[in-house]
């Protein structure tokens, strides 16, 4: 086999390699989004479907479009106030509220398992809490 052959064999292999891979990884991703799950195998599919219906998982359904997750101390300022009004509570998701019950919105499950939502004013007072 000459020279010139042998990097045309080579070259063809790492393209096939290379193809064959992508599809392979490809392939992967869809599934994955296919079934709401990502690399670690948690459950995206409120995450990455605003639309998603409530379950018995997530009761409030997906984040909506028009309202925005929290971050920083906006994030730690109205954590604290739902933890403070509902005591032992798992915060679930906290973002602006955009139906007009007050600034802010913390979807939480109270310690007996209910799920609610804590309404926090700009002011970090809660207005009101609404269990599901």
């Amino acid at each position: 086999m000459t020279e010139n052959a042998r990097r045309r064999s080579a070259t063809r292999f790492v393209a096939a390699a290379a193809i064959a891979f992508g599809l392979a990884a490809g392939s992967y991703g869809i599934a994955a989004a296919a079934s709401g799950t990502n690399s670690t195998g948690t459950d995206t599919t409120a995450q990455s479907n605003p639309a998603a219906a409530p379950d018995s998982n997530n009761p409030w359904g997906g984040q909506r479009s028009d309202e925005t997750l929290l971050t920083g101390d906006t994030l730690a300022k109205v954590t604290a106030a739902a933890k403070a009004k509902v005591p032992n509570a798992t915060i679930v998701r906290v973002e602006t509220d955009a139906d007009g019950h007050a600034a802010y919105e913390a979807h939480i499950v109270k310690a007996d398992g209910t799920p609610a939502t804590v309404y926090v004013d700009k002011q970090f007072n809660v207005v009101s809490v609404e269990t599901r």
